[in-house]
């Protein structure tokens, strides 16, 4: 069976009730062509509830035994606007709760979901380093950990979260290794800053690169290179 929800009217000018005379009314309901308030429509124990929160709503109305669709005439659109429902009390109370619990759930699911990332992220860092560090031996340790870590950083897009750095292709992790020296170990960044164009710049910073990578691979002590002085 069907359900036929009273329509309740927010009239663009206030009026009085054609039966108790009481008013202006900001919500009235047409009986017979006459407009009739909610206490002599049998509706004014019923509590006004706004639309926008969908799951609240269709709770509240589930849980109403008598419920109204609120509607305001928009003459702009020549037409009726939903604004709402009316709803019992206690129905919108037991929705609201359910909602709020929901609302719990979701943000419990939320922090476990972030956890697990930040465990994934972690994992994913320290992986990383091990093979930065597997790699090049005489890499200093805090130096392999800035490198990993930013070359992992979530959303970064950069080679530690890329297919072939989770996969610690041999290439993808030098290039992190290599692309930290060019900006921490050469004067790469200055170079820029002078207007030298970029590949020009990686031009004459590569022997820099190249041996400080000699010297964490095979462990010289000496790892500044020509540049740094």
């Amino acid at each position: 069976m069907d359900l036929v929800a009273p329509v309740v009217v927010e009239p663009l000018r206030r009026r009085r009730c054609s039966e108790c005379l009481q008013g202006p009314l900001e919500r009235m309901i047409v009986e017979y062509n006459a407009l009739v308030c909610l206490d002599c429509a049998d509706l004014g124990h019923l509590v006004f509830l706004r639309r926008g929160d969908t799951a609240l709503t269709r709770r509240a109305r589930e849980g109403s035994t008598l419920w109204a669709v609120v509607v305001r005439h928009n003459k702009r659109r020549t037409r009726y606007e939903r604004q709402g429902l009316l709803v019992e009390e206690a129905a919108l109370a037991r929705a609201e709760a359910a909602c709020l619990a929901d609302a719990e759930a979701r943000a419990r699911r939320r922090a476990r979901d972030a956890a697990r990332r930040a465990t994934v992220d972690t994992e994913i860092t320290a992986t990383l380093r091990a093979e930065i560090l597997r790699l090049f031996p005489s890499c200093p340790a805090d130096r392999a950990t800035e490198i990993s870590e930013h070359a992992s950083a979530k959303g970064s897009g950069r080679v530690g979260r890329t297919a072939a750095g989770r996969s610690l292709d041999r290439g993808a992790v030098t290039a992190a290794v290599r692309a930290s020296v060019r900006h921490v170990d050469t004067p790469y960044d200055s170079l820029l800053m002078q207007g030298v164009p970029r590949h020009q710049a990686r031009t004459r910073v590569g022997p820099a690169i190249e041996t400080v990578l000699r010297a964490w691979r095979h462990g010289a002590e000496d790892t500044r290179g020509p540049g740094r002085g």
